[in-house]
Order: structure tokens, then C-alpha cells, then sequence
């Protein structure tokens, strides 16, 4: 599992839950690296599907196994995992992915080359259609919704240089253990979805820099965990983005929360009709009774989770180390229109 050299340690950590399809690909994917000083921290998330089994017949003596009694969610699951973890640097890999062998090599390398660098990002391509790209670098909408960088464009180079994103993707990420120490884990009131995005922002709060690096190339099953047009994740991806803005953006961005808001639904609910984008998607599966209660459920959840949010929001006021100018400028660096939001998928 662990092959000592004078590189830095790195600890790979992978999360599943109900995930056996995808395992083999995605170990056999990382004994192949050319990077060897990495242990494989693999947390269980209370799987029925014969995961723990699987791993432990084929992988035992690779891998570290942890096996949580429930799932406990994206957050707190990696959050065991760092806890038990060893390395300088933090590499999250979903299960259904598939490693080239440079990854950790390059991401590495990125790293080491600055000391302020606490992310790194991962190009991430599809794994069904390679030349179709996932996610490389997560961009940011005023009301606290995020979404790939380059998503569903054809890869023809224009991603190739190293540069800052605003932040990883928790599909494929770096993150220096440093940082972690200082910024704090994973916020487990998120459970799933946008939980990268809050700690990616409280990285940043605390002035530390994310690159997009393209040398370290992943293949993603994009949702193969989950399916990308469950409620589920409409739910989380509702409120969540809710708790985002509560928690970092600045007041007059967050009072205008209402408004960038309402422009992204009218948005979506143009697409519903004309079956474009995520809501198009959606309307094929739900009812819009079904969708609107899963927004209501959302929005009730938010505003009960709302006085724990704004407490962490005048808590994380030790971290900062970035002026309001710079933040401003985050979301105009790295914004994301309200039509790509909204009717791309």
C-alpha cells in the first residue's frame, strides 16, 4: 500500500456507497500511477451491494478499509477518511472514476511548487466519451450555485495550461493537509452536494490559492453514484447553495440573493418547457408538483438550518485573510453566466 521514497506522502481517500461496479477500474486505475508514495484510504459508507466484500477479496492488501454502519453522507464520510489519513496532501477520488497514471504525479508537482497553492484541480473528462469534458475548475453564480468549468464542451486544447480556478471539484481533488488543518473539516450539516464548493470558499477566505492543473487527468462516470436528475440532489443542490451564500457571500451579494434567484428559475423554467438544460431533464422525470414540493422541502430546510449558518458565517471571521475587494473579485473572475446555469445541462 505504501512504497517509501523522499517524495511527499500522499493519502488518497475514495468514498463509497453502494459503488462495487465501479471499483475495480478505479484501484486497478491507481496502482498504475507513476507516483508511488501513496497510501488508499477507501471509508465505506454502509454499502448492501457486496462493496466491502469485494474490496476485501481483491484489494485487501492495497487499501485501507473504513466501514462507517450508515451512509453518512459526502462530507462526513471524507471526513473519516482525512482523520485517518497520513499524507501531506489530500487527494479525493470518486469511486467511479478512473485514474490516468500521471495524476497524482502531476498534481504533486503542482503543489509542491508553491507554498500558498492549498487545491489543486483535476482535468476531468468523461469517461463514456474522453473527448468530452467533465469538469476543470468549479465556477460560481451569485446565488451560491456552482458548475463545471468547460462542462459537456469537446476537448480541443483550450484547457491545456496550468492556471488559478476558484476552486476543485470534489471528484478529483487536491487539498493540502496544511490548509485542512487550518480552515477545518468538511461541513457535515451538507451531507452531499456543494459541500466542495464550502470548503473550497473557506480556502480561499483564508487566502490560499487553487490551481487548475491538466496534466492530472481523471475519467468520470458523471453521478454514477447517484443519478444526475434525482430529487435528492435537486434538494441538496437547492438548499445547499442557500447555506453557500449565508455562509461567505458578502452583505449587499446575499441581500440581492432573491433576485439572482429569481432570474435563474425563470431561466430554468423556460428550459422545463423547452426541455433544455438540467430542468428539461428533470421534467421528464417529476412531475412539476413533485419538483415544486422538493424546492419547498429545500427552502423550509435552509431557513431552519438558517441562525446554525450565520453563526458559522461570524465564526469563519478568524480565517479571513482577503479583502472584500477580492472577494468582489472572485465573482467576476470566475463567474458563471445565468444561461449557462440554467439551460446547459
Amino acid at each position: 500500500m505504501l512504497l517509501q521514497s523522499e517524495d511527499p506522502l500522499v493519502s488518497v481517500i475514495i468514498l463509497n456507497w453502494n459503488g462495487k461496479q465501479y471499483l475495480k477500474e478505479c484501484l486497478l486505475s491507481l496502482k498504475k500511477q507513476t507516483y508511488k508514495n501513496f497510501e488508499v484510504i477507501l471509508v465505506d459508507n454502509g454499502s448492501t451491494d457486496g462493496s466491502v466484500d469485494y474490496i476485501r477479496d481483491n484489494f485487501g492488501d492495497f487499501i485501507k478499509l473504513i466501514e462507517n454502519k450508515a451512509n453518512l453522507g459526502f462530507a462526513e464520510g471524507n471526513n473519516i477518511g482525512i482523520k485517518n489519513s497520513s499524507g501531506k496532501y489530500i487527494l479525493l477520488l470518486n469511486n467511479d472514476t478512473k485514474a490516468d497514471p500521471l495524476w497524482v504525479e502531476e498534481l504533486v508537482k503542482v503543489a509542491e511548487s508553491d507554498d500558498k497553492i492549498g487545491m489543486c484541480a483535476s482535468k476531468i473528462l468523461s469517461l463514456d466519451d474522453p473527448k468530452i469534458i467533465d469538469n476543470v475548475g468549479h465556477l460560481i453564480y451569485k446565488d451560491g450555485l456552482n458548475r463545471g468549468r468547460g462542462r459537456l464542451e469537446y476537448d480541443q486544447g483550450q484547457y491545456d495550461n496550468i492556471e488559478e480556478v476558484f476552486l476543485p471539484s470534489g471528484c478529483a481533488a487536491l487539498y493540502r493537509k496544511k490548509m485542512l488543518d487550518e480552515i477545518g473539516e468538511f461541513d457535515k450539516d451538507f451531507f452531499a452536494y456543494s459541500d466542495d464548493t464550502d470548503i473550497g470558499i473557506r480556502g480561499r477566505l483564508a487566502g490560499w490559492k487553487c490551481m487548475y492543473v491538466p496534466g492530472a487527468v481523471i475519467y468520470h462516470k458523471y453521478s454514477g453514484s447517484t443519478s444526475p436528475y434525482a430529487l435528492f440532489k435537486a434538494f441538496h443542490a437547492e438548499r445547499n447553495r442557500l447555506w453557500i451564500a449565508i455562509k461567505y457571500f458578502p452583505l449587499p451579494v446575499l441581500l440581492c440573493n432573491p433576485y439572482y434567484t429569481v432570474l435563474r428559475t425563470s431561466l430554468q423554467f423556460y428550459g422545463a418547457l423547452t426541455h433544455e438544460g438540467a430542468a428539461g431533464k428533470f421534467r421528464e422525470k417529476f412531475s412539476e408538483w413533485e419538483l415544486f414540493l422538493t424546492l419547498l422541502r429545500a427552502y423550509f430546510s435552509a431557513l431552519k438550518g438558517l441562525p446554525r449558518m450565520w453563526k458559522k458565517r461570524q465564526d469563519l471571521t478568524r480565517l479571513r485573510r482577503v479583502s472584500s475587494n477580492e472577494i468582489y473579485h472572485w465573482f467576476k473572475e470566475f463567474r458563471i453566466s445565468v444561461r449557462e446555469l440554467a439551460l446547459k445541462e
